[in-house]
């Protein structure tokens, strides 16, 4: 560390702020926002800093610039600009190089409602952004189904309906549109019904039901039934798609709503905007993780993005849990119960789903991606020093003590290694004795690793509970591996996950892919031991029933099987067959064994 840098840590102030790292070069490496500016800047240069990639950073580090403001919400404020300016390369960003569509009210006299991809700034309102362009698609299509408006681009100032320049076209005789350009349809009925419509998009469905139902009443009084049914199914249709958009009380009115879900590569976000219980709008965004950054900060980061984003001004903000943060006059709530819980949930939801879609993606795009990401997943929660790149799994297999065999399973990055697997016969156990089993199998294994001087695992899982897990690692201690390698338990029953001198095991995530891989660890290991142990015990019945002939040793009956491959078939062939494989002598001493009479 330099002096100047030394110095300027010495002396930071500890208001609410922003703080820039650069380089020798003067190249900006990262942006921060802190509430207290000191303590957050000081952190980074802490000994115990946790996170390699921090750590690496943390290294480049030559000189350091700081901004007071008034308030952490005022940081994060400047803190996005900055990092959108100038693009760190240590800072998380909400990268998405797409044009989302949005639903304009053209500025104008008897105003257009059209789907766009460019915003101009002529004073018409534009709704949006939309995630996905069919969701707008479909409410446009609805609009047009209930209001008939126009589609042409033509002026149609008074001035120029006035001098007649304009003659009705298709739209009106298909009955598309109502004809304002022959002065047809007057002004203020036209403007009812983009408030209606203006209505809608927003989520508000009480204006347009009202226009609806007036003018479904004048025609029934006019005895039009035609025109009133016709205006009834508008209703019906108005209704039908306020239900399919309707997720709580129509109470719970210009709410946001932030559910997230994470791993150890990225954050993944769902921003809901929700209007008179209705979801207008729908954003799901995956943020990649560059340093080591907490749900807190990528969830405060996102939210001030995404709001700027969709130019949401709402007072209410439901997240999935508590900030720091605070946004002047906006509430930020963790709902415990009721509706509002209900939305948060279903926001995480969509969250989950996303990051499941994104990863099945990864896994047929990026393979190598989608591995280090699961390595660095099961280190985590397993607790590992290191990345479990080589694994194997143990289980024992026998019927009341009878051919016991133990399978070794190898996996190495997370796939099934089948030229490694191996078999074990106990040589020192008599009586089904797993415990003991688990030992010497053990024992026999790492001590011929160790002598050949192959490279162990990484990582050990023991097909059981606390009992066979104590076993193995008895024999690592006399090996001297016991806190070398991982190993751990894992009992069928619930899945537990079991380690050494801790009797409360560990329950993953029922969807986790560290269980999945545990799990198939697991089957895989039962599986081979099984298939070994069933023919090992199908060859003992074989080889019972044949050394009953009268001087018939274990050779000839290898030979015998190796030829014919069953009993049965042994039983089966004539003399001369036997003789051709065993000889004169003792092919006639099978022969009439099998046949007596």
């Amino acid at each position: 560390m330099n002096a100047d840098l030394e110095l300027q840590l010495k002396t930071l102030p500890s208001d609410p702020g922003v703080y820039r790292y650069y380089d020798k070069k003067g190249n900006l490496l990262y942006v921060g926002k802190a509430k207290n500016l000191k303590k957050r800047v000081l952190s980074y240069f802490n000994k115990n800093q946790p996170g390699y990639r921090t750590k690496i950073m943390v290294a480049k580090i030559f000189r350091l610039e700081t901004t007071v403001v008034n308030s952490e919400y005022d940081a994060l404020l400047l803190e996005n600009n900055l990092i959108k300016e100038h693009q760190p390369f240590y800072n998380v960003m909400l990268k998405d190089d797409k044009t989302y569509p949005w639903i304009c009210i053209k500025n104008e006299d008897f105003p257009r409602v059209f789907l766009t991809r460019t915003k101009i700034k002529d004073g018409s309102e534009y709704f949006g952004p939309y995630a996905k362009v069919r969701p707008a698609k479909v409410l446009l299509d609805t609009i047009k189904h209930l209001y008939k408006i126009r589609t042409c681009n033509l002026n149609l100032s008074p001035k120029k309906i006035a001098e007649g320049k304009y003659r009705v076209c298709l739209e009106y005789h298909i009955k598309n549109c109502e004809g304002p350009c022959e002065m047809l349809e007057l002004k203020e009925s036209y403007d009812r019904k983009i408030d209606a419509i203006r209505g809608i998009i927003k989520g508000d469905f009480r204006t347009a039901k009202e226009y609806l139902t007036n003018q479904m009443i004048a025609f029934a009084k006019n005895l039009e039934f035609e025109n009133a049914q016709t205006i009834k199914e508008k209703i019906d249709l108005l209704e039908d798609f306020q239900h399919k958009h309707t997720v709580v009380n129509p109470n719970i009115d210009d709410v946001d709503v932030f559910g997230m879900t994470s791993d150890e590569t990225a954050a993944y976000i769902n921003y809901f905007k929700i209007q008179n219980g209705n979801i207008i709008q729908s954003f799901t965004t995956e943020i990649k993780k560059i340093l080591e950054e907490s749900d807190e900060d990528m969830l405060e980061e996102a939210m001030i993005e995404i709001r700027q984003k969709f130019n949401s001004d709402s007072k209410e903000i439901l997240i999935p849990f508590h900030l720091t943060l605070e946004i002047p006059n906006v509430k930020l709530i963790v709902p415990k119960v009721g509706d509002k819980k209900r939305i948060i949930e279903l926001s995480e939801k969509n969250a989950k789903e996303y990051r499941v879609e994104k990863l099945k993606q990864v896994q047929i795009i990026d393979p190598e991606r989608h591995t280090n990401r699961i390595m660095a997943e099961m280190q985590k929660l397993l607790r590992m020093p290191v990345e479990p790149r080589h694994i194997e799994g143990f289980d024992n297999s026998n019927i009341q003590g009878t051919n016991p065999v133990s399978a070794c399973v190898v996996f190495k990055d997370g796939k099934p290694s089948k030229a490694d697997y191996r078999i074990f016969h106990p040589k020192t156990v008599v009586g089904p004795d797993d415990y003991k089993t688990m030992e010497e199998v053990i024992y026999r294994r790492y001590k011929r690793l160790l002598e050949e001087a192959e490279p162990l695992p990484q990582l050990i899982l023991i097909d059981g509970g606390k009992g066979q897990l104590s076993s193995a690692v008895k024999s690592l201690k006399l090996l001297g591996l016991y806190g070398k390698i991982t190993i751990i338990g894992i009992a069928k029953r619930l899945e537990e996950i079991y380690f050494p001198e801790d009797s409360i095991p560990l329950y993953l995530d029922k969807k986790s892919e560290t269980l999945k891989i545990l799990q198939r660890v697991r089957d895989e290991s039962h599986r081979f031991g099984v298939k070994h142990h069933r023919t090992r015990r199908k060859n003992s019945t074989i080889k019972s029933e044949l050394d009953e002939i009268p001087g018939v040793g274990e050779k000839t009956i290898e030979m015998l099987l190796q030829k014919l491959k069953s009993v049965k078939r042994i039983k089966e062939s004539n003399l001369e067959t036997l003789e051709e494989i065993l000889g004169k002598s003792k092919g006639k001493v099978v022969w009439e064994y099998f046949n007596p009479n």
